[in-house]
């Protein structure tokens, strides 16, 4: 057995999760908050135990690294950290670079650094906990895996935008999509559920949370995705605009009196749920309000009109459809935004049991016996297909 330990790093906080593989056991996860601020808050998980919980101001990104690692060793969680063998990172950007996971080289970890500007607030960031536990474990295998990555070889009709092509060659202008290790997980992880190939399927996964995004899947096969050039597009999200009309950024910036900065800030921060509603943007805060607050209302059924705009799209792209799947926050938890949703769907043979439905955060088809379209809650695991990784590219004559 060896350990394995999957890092997901944002500007203000640490995430992670230690696994025991080949068999998967999560040993041990755990989350630093509010990083370089006064109030850092570092906590641990492990089944089995009370969790741990320490407070301390202004926890900077190799202290938040080193107090994981030396909290994993103090409390006996492993006996020596050499028996963490592999570190597997999410990384946001992988531009066109890379159409897989990768092993960290000099060259590889430069790369990352390089595609900045296509993640300006996470890519630095990443690459820096590389190189931070490049020096805490140098014996550690390191492996980037991409949110980007499952989308590279998308049909090009579907990633280019129809802008003057040239700047896809000079700059990289293209959707790029995000999210694509949670969608690559479901997707799989549905394919087993039913039993068959995913190259048998024609599939739509949703990733519904603060953050959301639709992908689909034909026969196996990335055909198309809603986030595009950054995680801004797309669907309406928490605080995120999704799609709207280019020109209206110009008009808002001169009306307003911001730069387009400020403006992107607003469309990125301050938009999508909260927004719409004024109050909140989380689904559960609206769905108290909605029968009172006409906005709370107004914007829950905007969410779904854009999910149902793409899912309806997509099954045009594919011709068709097997199976539909809910995931992440509101995908695994919100009973009554898979009815929205799901509801206006049936011209396209999409049906839930309503009784079925009535399920939060466990695996579940929650469609009828004889659906036409098989519908299913699937909970993302994103740590899992990251460890997974780490064991594909690291270990010889691995399972993955």
């Amino acid at each position: 057995m060896t350990k394995t330990l999957a890092i997901n790093a944002g500007s203000s906080t640490l995430k992670w999760k230690l696994f025991s593989m080949p068999d998967e056991t999560v040993i041990a996860s755990g989350l630093v908050d509010r990083l370089n601020l006064p109030g850092s808050i570092f906590t641990v998980k492990r089944p089995g135990a009370e969790k741990y919980k320490k407070v301390e101001d202004n926890i900077t990104y190799r202290l938040a690294a080193a107090m994981v690692l030396s909290h994993l060793k103090d409390s006996g969680i492993v006996k020596h950290l050499h028996e963490i063998t592999g570190i597997g990172h999410r990384v946001v950007a992988g531009g066109e670079i890379f159409s897989d996971s990768a092993v960290i080289t000099d060259e590889s970890l430069q790369q990352i650094k390089d595609l900045s500007e296509y993640a300006p607030l996470h890519n630095p960031i990443q690459a820096q906990y590389i190189e931070i536990f490049q020096t805490l474990l140098p014996d550690a295998h390191q492996v980037a895996v991409f949110d980007t990555s499952l989308y590279t070889d998308m049909p090009k009709v579907n990633y280019m935008y129809p802008i003057p092509y040239q700047y896809y060659k000079d700059f990289g202008a293209r959707k790029y999509g995000a999210h694509g290790t949670s969608h690559r997980y479901v997707a799989e992880r549905t394919a087993e559920i039913l039993g068959k190939p995913l190259a048998d399927l024609k599939l739509i996964t949703l990733h519904l949370g603060s953050g959301s995004s639709v992908t689909a899947f034909d026969h196996g096969k990335v055909i198309d995705t809603s986030m595009g050039f950054t995680p801004l597009a797309g669907v309406m999200m928490g605080t995120r605009s999704g799609d709207i009309d280019a020109s209206l950024v110009t008009f808002l910036t001169e009306k307003l009196g911001i730069s387009i900065g400020d403006m992107t800030d607003i469309l990125n921060k301050k938009s999508g749920l909260l927004g719409v509603s004024e109050l909140s943007p989380d689904q559960r805060d609206l769905e108290d309000a909605e029968d009172k607050n006409p906005k709370a209302k107004l914007a829950l059924d905007m969410f779904a009109n854009r999910v149902i705009r793409y899912v309806g799209s997509y099954v045009a792209e594919l011709n068709g459809l097997d199976v539909l799947v809910f995931t992440a926050g509101s995908g695994e938890n919100g009973i009554g935004m898979r009815e929205r949703i799901a509801d206006q769907l049936g011209v396209f043979g999409v049906n839930i049991d309503h009784e079925k439905n009535q399920v939060r955060g466990r695996e579940t088809i929650i469609s009828p016996d004889d659906a036409k379209v098989k519908v299913l809650v699937v909970p993302t695991n994103e740590e899992l297909e990251i460890v997974r990784d780490v064991a594909r590219l690291t270990t010889p004559h691995s399972k993955y």
